[in-house]
């Protein structure tokens, strides 16, 4: 567990205070707790406590707005925020508020013990919040699925750094969107942004775009032209499709990460730069390493920090939170307001997605302008969604090694309704057969790793924090798994 300490826990729900108070005391804190704002202040402001574990909103006050004098009165004491609104901003409010780290409720309690015992172990002083007039109004991110809620979490810690950052996902999960929080929140902010597609551009061109030209240095150069590097001095330079850049490129792009100067093309004057790097990829980079078309040494200097987008098809619970924005977006841009009835979104959590993110903003902005009614029924969606085409199912032969637990149930199911026609069961009792199956798969991985369930998690294909939830849902006694042969 590592140091020990005094920990002040704060919450209004006396379930959360009772098992806190247990485990942490279970491993040797002491703990005092209490459910209100005013308490906890006073304890930190007469020095008692190592650390503070605090909700966010008590009935008394906002832990965000004490963050702040906490920081000032005393700037070493760690502070972890629990929140049960797990939205992008909250997230990023815990860390520019100055929190050590923030949880979505519900918490696994051995990660926040993790956390306690790391925190107690190196205090740090957090960054000063940025101006309140400087922050961006937008969320720039939707969704509170626990996969969602692990890249919140990433993002956060990022923000106040220039860490290389590497994002992977299927086109169509919001690469550039990440990244744009990455900038837009971070200390690099009040610089520029700018971003280059390697696949859209000719690769004879690419160098040039990165790095500048000077007159005279190829056919056609009638004059001195700026990179996307001098473009992008002082702020964020987001490559896209990273995969696409051909290897004379990757060399001197590696040179630029390693010494941080580049020439331009034609150019013999070496150039200094300070540039934070952002890249994105939908390929696998370890598959072209060994095919030969990309750089060992600039794979690892790209992927200081790696960060991967879930497809929209891991993450479905999102889908009625993505639904509701695209058509509050659609409103301010003087389209009629709309919803969607249950069933229809249930007709879209069953579709696979293909297009992720980026095809159902499509479908909702077709639905807003096409559709004169207010409420969008499940026939108009069903209809809109057998229009996209739905990719067919693959055979068995065809399935990945590693495909996860939901697909795999999924195509399972999907396989034995076929034989009665095809049709699906209605959404409630379909769900009701998908835990039953789900069940004793869940049961078995926890029970061959011995309850080890960051292993289990790998087994079934899905990240722990889709297991954690998955437990919970189907009511798998953890510890009896562990136990059994």
């Amino acid at each position: 567990m590592g140091a020990t300490g005094s920990i002040l826990v704060a919450d209004d729900d006396a379930a959360i205070r009772t098992v806190l108070n247990q485990a942490l005391s279970r491993v040797g804190h002491e703990v005092r707790v209490t459910s209100n704002a005013a308490t906890l202040w006073r304890w930190i402001a007469a020095g008692e406590g190592d650390l503070v574990i605090t909700d966010v909103v008590m009935p008394d006050g906002d832990a965000f707005d004490m963050l702040p004098r906490i920081r000032k009165a005393r700037p070493e004491l760690p502070v972890v925020v629990m929140s049960a609104q797990n939205t992008f901003m909250t997230a990023i409010r815990a860390s520019e508020t100055g929190a050590y780290e923030y949880l979505p409720k519900p918490f696994d309690l051995n990660e926040l013990l993790g956390i306690v015992g790391r925190a107690l172990a190196e205090p740090r002083r957090r960054p000063s919040a940025p101006p309140a007039d400087e922050q961006p109004e937008s969320m720039p991110l939707v969704g509170r699925s626990p996969a969602m809620q692990d890249i919140y979490r990433m993002l956060a810690r990022m923000m106040q750094t220039d860490l290389t950052v590497m994002i992977n996902g299927e086109s169509g999960t919001g690469k550039e969107l990440v990244a744009r929080a990455l900038h837009e929140y971070g200390r690099r902010r009040n610089g520029p942004f700018v971003a280059i597609n390697m696949a859209a551009i000719p690769r004879d061109l690419i160098e040039s775009e990165l790095f500048g030209h000077e007159k005279g240095a190829f056919t056609g150069a009638q004059y001195r032209s700026s990179g996307r590097f001098e473009q992008a001095e002082g702020g964020t330079l987001f490559l896209d499709e990273i995969g696409d850049m051909p290897m004379e490129a990757q060399t001197r792009l590696l040179r630029v990460l390693q010494q941080g100067e580049y020439t331009t093309v034609g150019g013999r004057t070496p150039i200094r730069t300070d540039v934070r790097i952002v890249a994105a990829t939908n390929k696998d980079l370890r598959a072209l390493i060994h095919q030969g078309l990309f750089r060992e040494d600039l794979f690892y200097r790209l992927n200081v920090v790696p960060l991967r987008l879930p497809p929209l098809r891991e993450r479905v619970e999102d889908i009625a939170d993505l639904v509701r924005h695209f058509f509050r977006q659609a409103e301010r841009e003087g389209l009629q307001a709309k919803q969607i009835v249950p069933a229809g979104i249930d007709l879209m959590k069953r579709y696979r997605w293909p297009g992720n993110v980026r095809e159902l903003e499509n479908l909702v902005r077709r639905l807003a302008a096409l559709y004169p009614q207010e409420e969008i029924s499940a026939e108009i969606v069903e209809a809109e969604l057998q229009s996209a085409g739905r990719p067919a199912e693959p055979s068995r032969d065809d399935l990945p090694e590693d495909l996860s637990l939901g697909r795999a149930v999924e195509h399972c199911l999907q396989r034995y309704f076929a034989g009665f026609g095809g049709e699906l069961p209605p959404p409630g009792l379909y769900h009701r057969i998908v835990s039953e199956v789900e069940y004793p798969l869940v049961l078995a991985a926890i029970s061959a790793t011995r309850g080890n369930q960051i292993k289990a998690a790998e087994l079934l294909g899905v990240n722990r924090n889709t297991l954690r939830k998955k437990i919970r849902e189907l009511g798998v006694n953890v510890y009896r798994a562990s136990k059994q042969p």
